[in-house]
């Protein structure tokens, strides 16, 4: 059974410990986060913290919803991540049916995906709360994460786990993507997305068109929503339709009070607006998920013009920063889950780690199952023009018996295989917006490296060594005998 809202999953996590109450008041600017930055930080990532009293506001906070692997699984209602990754291997691996029997056996798997579409509904508990005459966005208890966000004229607060809704002028399409909300007042904001991103490029439709963008922001809905804003899926993909999956059942879906964007039924808060294609504003500094502040720029401005919400409603909220934090399970879910779409195109492909130290565009381990000279500089290059790993900043590819998520045997492979002239691929291409280290803003260097075994078509001279291993025989004796020693 999917989760009906967000209280539900944290019924849950409370029911199982992971989930600690805070009753003594809290200041949303800063408290909040560096409570939460040490709970983070914690052995296995600590718990989910529910503040109860919030300076300021009627309404609690609650954060590090998912920040655990165990907290993850519970979202996505599976024992373990690959789980999900298992359903969507399934789902791909479907041969077209050749006969009537085959067209018949797959009517109960093609009636189970229809349960997945959006669903749209006439009330929600998001609008039981309607705010038209004045809407005002400080009476929420929006966070300052670091003392440097924002600019001196506001606060620095930040809707940190937004759902923005935007829909493509021309096709109708919608979209759902995760972009930090930079309150300026009580009814604007910056909306920072950032140019590669499916918002951006409805907003330079509109923008083309002259027409104002509607828009809405929701914020609180069931964990599997929630997480598909944020899963880089391509443009032709609905992310509501891949929240269905993951939770096996539709989405409730309710129109805006103010326009025909639709956002789900089961929100906590839902913001509607508009964006202006002329009017650009400054957005940032923000302390970001790289440890580091990205700088500010010129985004573009969203004006509410109406807010609803439930009548007691719960604001999550997470804290980014110096890995290990919240969203780096999350960036480890994505890593699980969408490693079948990238066998798609790369069938050789065995495994792959994001370490959380990378921050999910600055290092991947990939292993795969070598087959010819040049191979792996072909996954390097192939990889480099797939969706969001164009944002990759080092691949490093090794041979398919290599346990790419035990990261100490992965590094020892690594520094005894490589020879750095032959094997290090260096390319120059698009990069994250939020990296620093580029000497333009999106466009820099990456590297490849090859760590896999060479072969004499490569132009190994010599043969490969063998690595140590000792016999079957010695370590069955061992094991058998291995108290015997005093152990």
């Amino acid at each position: 059974m999917a989760y009906k809202d967000l209280r539900e999953f944290l019924k849950l996590l409370e029911k199982k410990g992971l989930l600690k109450r805070i009753p003594a008041e809290v200041n949303p600017i800063l408290e909040i986060s560096e409570i939460t930055d040490r709970m983070c930080k914690s052995h296995g990532g600590g718990q989910a913290l529910y503040f109860e009293r919030v300076k300021g506001s009627p309404y609690p906070v609650v954060t590090n919803m998912f920040g655990s692997f165990e907290r993850m699984s519970l979202a996505l209602e599976v024992e373990r991540l690959d789980d999900v990754a298992a359903r969507i291997e399934e789902l791909l691996n479907q041969a077209p049916p050749k006969t009537l029997m085959e067209k018949l056996s797959m009517l109960p798997k093609l009636i189970e995906f229809s349960r997945f579409f959006p669903r749209s509904v006439k009330s929600a508990p998001c609008q039981e709360m309607v705010e038209k005459e004045n809407p005002d966005l400080l009476k929420f208890p929006i966070i300052k994460c670091w003392p440097g966000d924002g600019q001196p004229t506001d606060e620095g607060r930040f809707i940190t786990l937004p759902m923005v809704f935007t829909k493509d002028p021309e096709t109708g399409r919608p979209n759902c993507g995760m972009y930090r909300i930079h309150v300026y007042d009580g009814t604007t904001t910056g909306m920072h997305w950032h140019i590669h991103k499916d918002g951006a490029r409805h907003f330079d439709k509109y923008k083309a068109l002259n027409r104002r963008m509607p828009a809405a922001i929701a914020v609180g809905s069931d964990p599997a929503v929630i997480y598909a804003a944020s899963a880089p899926l391509p443009e032709s993909i609905d992310e509501m339709l891949f929240a269905g999956f993951l939770r096996r059942e539709s989405v409730e879906m309710v129109k805006c009070i103010t326009s025909d964007i639709e956002v789900p039924a089961n929100s906590e808060l839902v913001i509607e607006g508009y964006i202006d294609p002329d009017e650009m504003r400054i957005e940032g500094p923000f302390g970001d998920h790289t440890g580091f502040y990205s700088a500010a720029d010129y985004y573009p401005v969203f004006h509410v013009i109406c807010i609803t919400h439930r009548k007691d409603m719960i604001y999550p909220a997470t804290i980014v920063g110096k890995p290990p934090m919240e969203d780096c399970y999350m960036g480890k879910a994505t890593e699980r889950i969408f490693l079948p779409l990238m066998r798609l195109d790369f069938p050789e492909i065995r495994d792959i780690n994001l370490p959380m130290e990378g921050v999910f565009h600055n290092a991947a381990l990939i292993s795969i199952k070598k087959s010819y000279p040049g191979h792996a500089k072909k996954i390097i290059h192939g990889l480099w023009g797939k969706g969001q790993m164009m944002f990759a900043k080092l691949l490093i590819i090794l041979d398919e018996d290599v346990d790419v998520q035990n990261i100490s045997y992965a590094a020892w492979r690594v520094l005894n295989n490589v020879d750095w002239k032959r094997d290090v691929v260096i390319a120059e291409g698009p990069l994250d917006d939020l990296d620093h280290a580029a000497n333009w803003p999106r466009y820099g260097s990456k590297m490849g490296v090859d760590a896999t075994r060479k072969t004499r078509e490569e132009g190994m001279m010599r043969n490969w060594p063998q690595e140590l291993f000792m016999s079957e025989e010695i370590r069955r004796l061992v094991d058998s005998r291995w108290k015997e020693y005093g152990f």
